[in-house]
């Protein structure tokens, strides 16, 4: 069985979010499963820095008018599982992130920079001979989301297609104009457009074989047209191939007893050392030494969709209780501002970083007590689910994969020591706040946090059962796509 896994980012060559870590960590536990599998991503300046042993194994030649591709082969560090950069220097080759420049604005050619990647990735799929080829085609997210299409278009057999929707709401949106310079077959137009626009998500949708989404309560909540995002309809046409399935953790990076960024590693059976690693958090970030101060913590992206308006609304009455607020995220430059005028304000008792850096997130989840987590909506959640294996209780809002992964801490479920977290329904202040004090309330009872924690800690989310239900997907797609392949086989020695 051999599949080929499209991702715009794979940890460690490059990270903005949730994706990076699960493009790293599913293909290698699919490896381990007997599946030949190899990761395709751009060749961001970063990637080919980070990259060992780095060889060309293709050569494309002008691909959309962009200047000579190739296609460099290295691998994952630890997983040894390979990975194709694709090697455009005119799309990929400049300072910035992978999606934005420095100043936080999307590149203006991001169409061409992702429709390469999918043209690429067709290209390693429909190729015959003696090239390694795909039994599946993996696609992930809108920016892999023409690969599917672009595969669906071969001639005889080739691969069948599966594509995983991270978060519905980022659709590789643009401008209708840009389909020439695209290099798609012109009948393809209707399966791109969006209300006068191109969605490169719409199209992954429409075309693959199958479609995954990140948790099964979010395959659920995308089919209505609060989730749906304008799509609902489509995907509802679609529900008889759409399943849920919940990313899973890399313990091997996420595990306070292995964690080499942290002050000092425990573990479920001994978590009194997560006071010296909160001790170094309040440190590190100008924070008063109060070991008493619950220290509640923010590690996401400052979008709509992770409420920061709702909690920078709601801080000013929760810190009144004494707590302590730590942040690490960036994101829109108003929610950035905001939080830097907060922590002026609380000096001592709120520290704000803006920007990602790896170490500082793993020092941020061993230290904090707490994690705030709010989301309006929330395809998985992988934060909250680093948080519990670190013993820090997350608060969430009970949409998505959160539904899927956190149990309130009820009296109920804290009797039957059920509880991993505390939740709550709405997008309102007064119910992040009221769920806020309760957990802050339980925090000042040392036995029943103590056992709590210990139950978050103890939960499994690793990728072993969720990699188990790809490969049975990836094996029945393929077997799917050549029974396809022998009845046009036969159809054609008929005609």
């Amino acid at each position: 069985m051999r599949a080929l896994f499209v991702t715009s980012e794979a940890y460690p060559f490059t990270k903005t979010g949730g994706l990076a870590d699960v493009s790293a960590a599913l293909p290698a536990q699919l490896m381990t499963l007997g599946i030949d599998i190899r990761i395709l991503m751009p060749a961001y300046p970063q990637a080919l820095e980070r990259a060992e042993q780095l060889k060309e194994i293709a050569r494309f030649g002008n691909v959309l008018g962009c200047g000579g591709t190739r296609l460099l082969e290295t691998h994952m560090p630890n997983s040894r599982v390979p990975v194709g950069l694709v090697d455009c220097p005119e799309l990929y080759n400049r300072d910035g992130g992978p999606y934005q420049d420095a100043n936080g604005t999307d590149w203006p050619d991001n169409d061409l920079r992702f429709a390469m990647l999918s043209h690429v990735a067709a290209g390693i799929a429909n190729e015959a001979g003696g090239r390694w080829r795909p039994d599946v085609l993996h696609a992930n997210d809108w920016h892999a989301g023409l690969a599917p299409m672009l595969t669906s278009r071969r001639s005889g057999s080739g691969p069948a297609t599966l594509f995983t929707i991270h978060n519905l709401a980022y659709q590789g949106l643009f401008d209708e104009t840009s389909f020439d310079r695209l290099e798609l077959p012109p009948d393809t137009f209707q399966r791109l457009e969006f209300y006068g626009r191109l969605s490169f998500l719409k199209a992954g949708i429409a075309a693959a074989d199958a479609i995954t989404t990140v948790s099964p309560t979010y395959a659920q909540e995308i089919l209505t047209p609060e989730y749906g995002c304008g799509l609902d309809g489509l995907l509802r046409e679609r529900a008889g191939n759409i399943s849920g399935i919940l990313n899973g953790a890399d313990y091997g990076l996420w595990d306070p007893n292995l964690d080499p960024y942290i002050s000092c590693n425990y573990s479920a059976n001994a978590v009194l050392p997560k006071q010296v690693c909160k001790r170094a958090l309040q440190a590190e970030n100008d924070l008063a030494p109060d070991p008493e101060a619950p220290l509640v913590c923010f590690m996401s992206r400052l979008v709509h969709q992770k409420m920061p308006d709702v909690l920078l609304e709601s801080l000013p009455t929760l810190l009144e209780s004494g707590m302590q607020f730590a942040l690490v995220a960036e994101g829109d430059t108003q929610y950035q501002d905001r939080f830097r005028a907060l922590a002026e304000r609380y000096p001592g008792q709120v520290s704000v970083h803006i920007g990602y850096d790896e170490a500082r997130a793993h020092r941020l989840i061993a230290g904090a007590d707490m994690l705030l987590h709010p989301a309006r909506f929330e395809p998985c959640g992988l934060v909250p689910i680093y948080a519990m294996r670190y013993g820090t209780i997350p608060i969430v809002r009970r949409s998505g994969g959160m539904a899927d992964t956190v149990v309130d801490a009820t009296p109920e479920n804290l009797k039957s020591v059920t509880a991993t977290g505390f939740c709550f329904e709405t997008t309102n202040a007064s119910d992040l706040i009221a769920c806020a004090r309760s957990a802050l309330a339980l925090y000042g009872q040392p036995i029943l946090w103590r056992k709590l924690q210990a139950n978050a800690m103890s939960q499994d989310f690793g990728w072993s059962q969720s990699a188990e239900r790809y490969a049975s997907l990836y094996r029945s797609l393929a077997e799917d796509e050549k029974d396809d392949a022998e009845i046009a086989g036969s159809e054609r020695m008929f005609a």
